[in-house]
């Protein structure tokens, strides 16, 4: 693969991210508010935007063999084709008042999701291995996009179908699905050499045993967690302290930028100062905010941290995901990344599930010192790998010519 292709892929990766985002604003935005018009039960309205996280948790696995089967391309094309569906039937299920069938499109919403996961590892393959996280962070760097554009798409075309709401937003999430899947079209990424395929490598526990595994696989996780956690619990905290929605969103979609704009630099970072200061800078983020957090509750307060935690889980989730690379043989990628994914998606899902209990139970301050033995397991997990690393390096040195 030529520089140029690779660079194209990279392009169109980073695009079909930012179409993936903008249509998955929609359930995040408008899927409780969707559920309790529809949902008979009332305490049922935040089960659609469940229903995602598992759809996506349960085909994290499956997409990434089914991938090694048919070919990076094949499988985005069928996770868009799956944001189509969940976008029409979505609308349909709104027309139909049935909250049964929008909670199942919002299952399908999660399924494309499972496979967006894999854009930025298709970013790595068949490259140089010194473009690796500049690939990745320019892939997440389409979350940009999504960020400036995605709620007003979201809300501009809410009332496309009035007098039904909520439906045309609906229509619109899926005609951005049906524009990711022309974009995937483009792609020119190799398929599995057959060798590969055939050799299922070492056994699963003895890769996990690594600690690069550890260290990468924690580093993606628990940024990931950490992030949905301290996220989802902001528009409650802000709410019990009186600001107003407009303040709310404000602080979310700073957060959001947060999150992705360092995906145009955080590569070059790792390039030049190392994964591991990266990891570190990515932990200190998330501590610092947590600190701030709990010094007051002014606009400023909040605003801080969610800009803090959200640059941290970039460093985190780049430098993690870049880090992966090293754990695993070619013929082990297939498992290796699916086992990678699950358990990002796991640490996510316990994170929605457990947020608003947290909040209401214990309040904003224990949410945030809540983050602190996870940051110490994943600070630990790294330093033993950065331990490992350096006693590898200096058997290599000392060992005669």
């Amino acid at each position: 693969m030529t520089i140029r292709r690779y660079r194209l892929n990279v392009f169109l990766l980073s695009t079909s991210q930012a179409l993936f985002l903008i249509s998955a604003v929609t359930m995040i935005t408008f899927g409780g508010l969707v559920g309790k018009m529809l949902a008979d039960d009332k305490s049922l309205a935040t089960l659609p935007v469940a229903m995602y996280v598992v759809g996506s948790m349960l085909s994290t696995v499956p997409a990434s063999f089914i991938m090694r089967r048919i070919g990076r391309r094949g499988g985005f094309l069928i996770g868009a084709m799956a944001g189509m569906i969940s976008g029409a039937l979505a609308a349909y299920a709104i027309f139909e008042g049935s909250f049964w069938l929008f909670s199942l499109s919002a299952f399908i919403g999660g399924i494309y999701q499972a496979y967006t996961q894999y854009y930025r590892f298709a970013a790595t393959e068949a490259a140089p291995s010194e473009y690796a996280a500049r690939a990745i962070s320019l892939v997440l760097a389409g979350g940009v996009v999504s960020a400036l554009f995605g709620p007003w798409i979201a809300v501009s075309t809410r009332d496309l179908l009035a007098p039904v709401p909520f439906a045309g937003a609906y229509v619109s999430a899926s005609i951005v699905s049906l524009v990711a899947f022309a974009v995937i079209l483009f792609l020119q990424i190799p398929k599995p050499e057959v060798e590969h395929e055939s050799n299922s490598g070492r056994p699963m526990l003895e890769i996990i045993r690594q600690p690069v595994f550890m260290a990468a696989a924690l580093s993606a996780a628990m940024s990931y967690g950490l992030m949905v956690l301290v996220m989802t619990s902001t528009p409650l905290a802000m709410e019990v302290c009186g600001f107003s929605i407009e303040a709310t969103g404000g602080v979310i979609q700073g957060h959001v930028l947060a999150m992705f704009v360092p995906s145009f630099f955080s590569g070059w970072l790792i390039s030049k100062m190392g994964i591991l200061r990266v990891l570190y800078s990515g932990m200190a983020m998330f501590a610092l905010g947590a600190v701030i957090a709990v010094s007051g509750i002014d606009f400023a307060n909040f605003f801080i941290t969610l800009v803090l935690v959200g640059v941290g889980w970039n460093f985190l989730f780049v430098g993690g995901t870049t880090l992966l690379a090293e754990a695993y043989r070619p013929e082990e990628k297939a498992k290796v990344q699916g086992l990678n994914e699950l358990i990002v998606s796991i640490s996510a899902a316990t994170a929605s599930f457990s947020s608003g209990a947290l909040m209401n139970v214990s309040g904003w301050d224990f949410v945030n010192y809540g983050m602190a033995p996870f940051l110490l397991i994943t600070l630990a997990a790294t330093m033993w790998y950065g331990k490992n690393l350096k006693r590898n390096r200096v058997t290599v040195d000392i060992t005669p010519i």
